[in-house]
């Protein structure tokens, strides 16, 4: 095993562990809350990726082929099977029918969301072009985050040599914060990289 991946294993362990020995002390003090259970926690990641666009005016032969391409790289990089998602009815200018699979979503919790985040936040977006910070104002009233990618290559599982169709998604982050100012203490004291 290289030194690099025994780091980043160590990284991926340590998330949820961050979490408790860190961000719950330091959110406690800064916000005076009493209980620990005051604190907010991210409850679910949420992967999304339309594929209407890519699988538009195609025949069911294609369409199936690039769906199951899409769905094999969305396991691969989240390790969990996404849901297809329909359309809810048919848009002639857009070449949609009703029923026809218009994307696909994933929802990870538990350890499952600590080994994506960490993966996020570590190896996925310093690999962004001209990354230079998450946009704070990608963090909704309710407390959740947003972060859009034109290309899915920037992931470490995807090979790049071997992809044909490139294709976008969102992440979207839930916490249970109860405004933006607490999510976006929660969300820098996790280790998401911020403009300043």
């Amino acid at each position: 095993m290289r030194a690099g991946s025994l780091i980043f294993t160590t990284m991926l362990l340590n998330l949820r562990e961050k979490y408790k020995k860190e961000v719950i002390p330091e959110m406690m003090k800064k916000f005076g809350w009493a209980s620990p259970m005051a604190v907010p926690r991210i409850t679910k990641v949420v992967i999304n990726s339309g594929f209407g666009k890519t699988v538009s005016g195609k025949g069911s032969g294609e369409r199936e082929i690039v769906e199951k391409y899409i769905s094999d790289n969305l396991i691969a990089m989240a390790g969990q099977k996404p849901s297809l998602r329909k359309a809810k009815k048919s848009i002639a200018a857009f070449k949609l029918r009703e029923g026809v699979n218009v994307g696909a979503a994933i929802t990870l919790r538990g350890g499952r969301m600590y080994d994506f985040l960490g993966k996020l936040i570590y190896l996925v977006l310093p690999r962004k072009r001209d990354f230079r910070g998450l946009n704070p104002k990608s963090i909704s009233k309710t407390g959740e985050l947003s972060i859009g990618f034109r290309e899915h290559t920037l992931f470490p599982e995807v090979k790049i040599e071997r992809e044909k169709n490139i294709f976008g998604l969102e992440i979207v982050i839930a916490t249970t914060a109860k405004n933006k100012e607490e999510a976006l203490d929660l969300f820098k004291l996790m280790g998401f990289p911020f403009e300043r």
